[in-house]
């Protein structure tokens, strides 16, 4: 690792580590019946755990540093959630033993931070929560921030196939603003490699990388724009941010996040970290509109409107056919 925010790096990167086998503890422990009773209490579980862990982190080494975070432990301080708090202090417990319950709430807290400021990290400890219930592809975020723009990123992705040797899973992909993007593996640490998006330039040749839950974008919109762009390979399917994973390593070409609520502004953590790893790889991360992403107004990107990332090759056809189809 080379550059100006080495340290932060190593930090975030070893952050997301543990926050990552802590998510992977609770989601080998799910059973069948969860899922059937439509139960979110693992997710919770692991959301408030893995906030805990990196924002002790970040706390330990950089206490002057607000994190704006997901979650706050406001929900474990009530006696009626005694017994989530309770999951939470022991799956933290198995990385840090001597960790305390006052100790847990705390951290979780330090990500309480939700203004603008100078240098700042921005975290979502678990994005895609129905992927993770599903046991299929989640992310932990973290990115650092400073004067408005995104300088470190470190993307786990506990379940995706590492894309330089797909029968390892686990993989970070950790990017610093000029540095380039490297996955690594989550696990073991035997594995890394510098990664680039796609040189496809043929929409036709294009692939797209959609979430599974419509709720999240809008899939009918985004036909429209396959089909001004003359795009028929079949789509990729996946939750969270690991979708920009898969752009920066060129498994996919093309990643829209279109708006299904006109008034509906998207969270910083949704993004930073993704938008970050998919530069450095060598694509574009803009909104609909063709805006850079704007982290200036605290926890939402109040300056734009969804987000569209490509290989960059691809970008500008994608926006003209947004515009083409009135999505823009």
């Amino acid at each position: 690792m080379t550059g100006l925010y080495v340290k932060e790096m190593e930090v975030a990167l070893e952050a997301v580590r543990s926050a990552a086998v802590l998510c992977r503890s609770v989601q080998h422990g799910i059973e069948p019946e969860t899922l059937s009773k439509e139960d979110r209490s693992p997710v919770t579980v692991a959301d408030f755990g893995s906030q805990a862990l990196v924002c002790r982190a970040i706390d330990m080494h950089f206490p002057s540093d607000p994190i704006i975070g997901e979650e706050d432990a406001t929900m474990l301080r009530s006696e009626q959630n005694g017994a989530t708090q309770q999951k939470v202090l022991s799956h933290v417990q198995e990385l840090i033993p001597d960790a305390s319950t006052e100790d847990v709430l705390a951290w979780i807290d330090r990500g309480c931070s939700r203004g603008h400021s100078k240098r700042f990290w921005t975290l979502d400890p678990i994005d895609g929560t129905k992927g993770f219930l599903r046991g299929e592809q989640y992310a932990v975020a973290l990115a650092l921030i400073v004067e408005g723009v995104v300088e470190v990123a470190v993307l786990g992705c506990p379940n995706l196939a590492d894309p330089k040797d797909p029968s390892r899973q686990g993989v970070a992909f950790v990017a610093s603003r000029g540095g380039g993007v490297t996955a690594t593996a989550l696990y073991d640490k035997l594995s890394e490699a510098k990664v680039q998006v796609s040189s496809v330039d043929d929409s036709t040749e294009a692939r797209f990388c959609e979430s599974v839950e419509s709720g999240h974008s809008s899939h009918d919109n985004a036909a429209r724009v396959a089909d001004v762009l003359s795009i028929r390979r079949d789509s990729i399917r996946l939750d969270s941010q690991a979708k920009y994973a898969v752009v920066a390593a060129g498994q996919a070409d093309i990643y829209m996040r279109l708006p299904t609520q006109a008034r509906y502004v998207e969270k910083i953590w949704d993004h930073a970290a993704g938008m970050l790893v998919v530069e450095e790889a060598g694509g574009r991360v803009t909104d609909i509109h063709g805006k850079p992403l704007e982290f200036a107004y605290g926890g939402r990107l109040e300056g734009n409107t969804g987000v569209i990332a490509t290989n960059g090759l691809l970008h500008d056809q994608v926006l003209e056919a947004l515009r083409t189809t009135g999505v823009a």
